[in-house]
């Protein structure tokens, strides 16, 4: 039985292509594994707070030292990180706005990379924490970013790369939703990339 965290990070419910194309996923994951037990996570119903003073405090004071005050802003990371603990595979949705990822799920990216906790710091460089997960991210987008002018638009994938693998989550699949807004493909769009998914 694979256990499956399912991030979700656009607000737009089931108009969402993100959401689509996420379920999609999760849904070949359970052709291989029937059993498969699916937690949500919906970071806009329940949104991480950006990351303040009284945050960053609690993430650089030893355990042992919490005042009550590091207790309740460290909350959300630690169930964060623990949702990731206990997940086997990480299913991400991650439309594009204006480049990159949306707010929403860069503060759960702020939240969950934690130094001692999630990567470490060596001599030759850091190392990520969270080891054996695999992930898939689901990314849509208006328009083409995998080929053409716009590829060096694209924030959104290597940018999640790089966040993930910093963490240890180094096997990750992007499966692109691309073209919503672009009429002669808008319309296939999802399809196309159901279509494309490998699990």
């Amino acid at each position: 039985m694979a256990r499956i965290l399912n991030i979700i990070s656009s607000p737009r419910g089931e108009q969402s292509n993100s959401i689509k194309l996420a379920n999609a996923v999760i849904d070949r994951l359970r052709e291989k594994e029937p059993a498969s037990f699916v937690k949500v996570k919906d970071l806009t119903r329940n949104p991480f707070p950006h990351l303040e003073e009284v945050h960053l405090n609690a993430f650089f004071t030893p355990a042992e030292k919490y005042t009550d005050e590091n207790r309740a802003a460290i909350q959300h990371s630690n169930q964060a990180i623990q949702e990731i603990m206990d997940a086997d595979i990480l299913v991400i949705g991650a439309p594009m706005y204006n480049f990159g990822i949306s707010s929403t799920l860069k503060a759960w990216i702020d939240h969950i990379t934690r130094a001692g906790i999630t990567f470490k710091y060596t001599p030759e460089g850091p190392v990520g924490l969270i080891t054996g997960k695999k992930a898939y991210v689901a990314v849509t987008t208006g328009g083409i970013y995998s080929s053409g002018d716009y590829k060096s638009f694209d924030f959104v994938t290597p940018y999640l790369k790089m966040a993930l693998g910093f963490i240890g989550i180094t096997d990750v699949t992007f499966i692109r939703g691309e073209g919503f807004a672009v009429s002669a493909v808008q319309e296939t769009a999802l399809d196309t990339a159901i279509d494309s998914i490998v699990v």
